[in-house]
């Protein structure tokens, strides 16, 4: 088993290689960069040009090798760390390919570089995994940077209050255990920007949104009474005026990572995120690690 991180030379920076390394300790795991290079079309063309075209991807897998080997060196601390280049006519399609052969135990993402630093940004190839991968994907806020002990500190896991969400929060619960790291379940209450018409009334939003602030906080302490989560675990309800606020008043620490269950698809195990799920993780301050459905 290894940690896989997407890696090309000038392509969404060294976010990705921190949080990958950051996942590779913790998990006590080896690291593998893995570049995809683009596969030639199979029609007829000129040997030189075929020459040619395969040195430019060759030049490219180790540039990117190079440019990575860089950055790993200035983290210190030693890591088993491997360079895997594979051609494909995608980078989803290649990074899926990558996984299984490498029998990957999850795979790290940057954020595309067209967003805000500190968020999750999720690009063409994230798109795509996250409808396809069979793994767990991390993907790192853009900028982000490994934390003071070079290890994930917590793993905070987002719990809607539904009964197929309940086997999500016992596989965190576990993957916390494993990792030697803190857990904590949240449930997000969000007031909508329209939740009611004018003629209602704050009041009765206000009224609304603490009554399920209630039930979400019995949900939440039922998860430990069913010993779903330990005991130590920290249960907590976090309200906002949207998403952004909401998650934005979740104190995070640094070296966290939010964890997401997804909606199974076609009775494959695949990672298949449902519209709340696609909320959050595109307004989380931290790195987001999404599981197979």
């Amino acid at each position: 088993m290894t940690v896989i991180v997407g890696y090309l030379a000038g392509k969404s920076g060294p976010a990705p290689l921190h949080l990958a390394v950051g996942a590779a300790r913790t998990l006590r795991t080896s690291l593998t960069v893995a570049t995809i290079v683009p596969k030639p079309w199979t029609f007829p063309s000129p040997a030189r040009v075929d020459a040619e075209y395969a040195a430019w991807a060759d030049q490219l897998a180790a540039d990117s090798a190079r440019e990575a080997q860089r950055e790993l060196a200035a983290l210190g601390e030693p890591l088993e760390v491997t360079f895997h280049s594979h051609a494909h006519r995608s980078a989803s399609g290649g990074l899926t390919e990558v996984v299984s052969e490498l029998d990957a135990e999850v795979l790290v993402l940057g954020s595309s570089a067209s967003g805000a630093l500190g968020q999750v940004v999720v690009g063409t190839t994230a798109d795509h995994l996250l409808h396809s991968c069979p793994v767990p994907i991390a993907i790192a806020t853009r900028g982000y940077r490994i934390p003071r002990g070079g290890r994930l500190t917590r793993v905070t896991c987002g719990y809607p209050g539904t009964s197929d969400a309940v086997e999500v929060v016992r596989q965190i619960d576990e993957l916390a255990k494993r990792l030697e790291v803190p857990m904590r379940v949240i449930t997000f209450a969000v007031r909508g920007r329209t939740m009611y018409p004018p003629e209602v009334g704050l009041h009765a939003e206000d009224s609304i949104l603490s009554a399920w602030e209630n039930q979400a906080a019995e949900l939440l302490a039922q998860l430990r009474t069913d010993g779903v989560v330990s005991d130590d675990a920290v249960l907590q309800v976090v309200s906002g005026n949207g998403w952004d606020q909401a998650l934005d008043d979740a104190e995070w620490q640094e070296g966290e990572i939010l964890a997401l269950g997804t909606s199974p698809r076609d009775g494959i195990a695949r990672v298949f995120l449902g519209s709340r799920g696609a909320k959050i993780l595109r307004v989380s301050p931290v790195p987001v690690l999404v599981l197979p459905g």
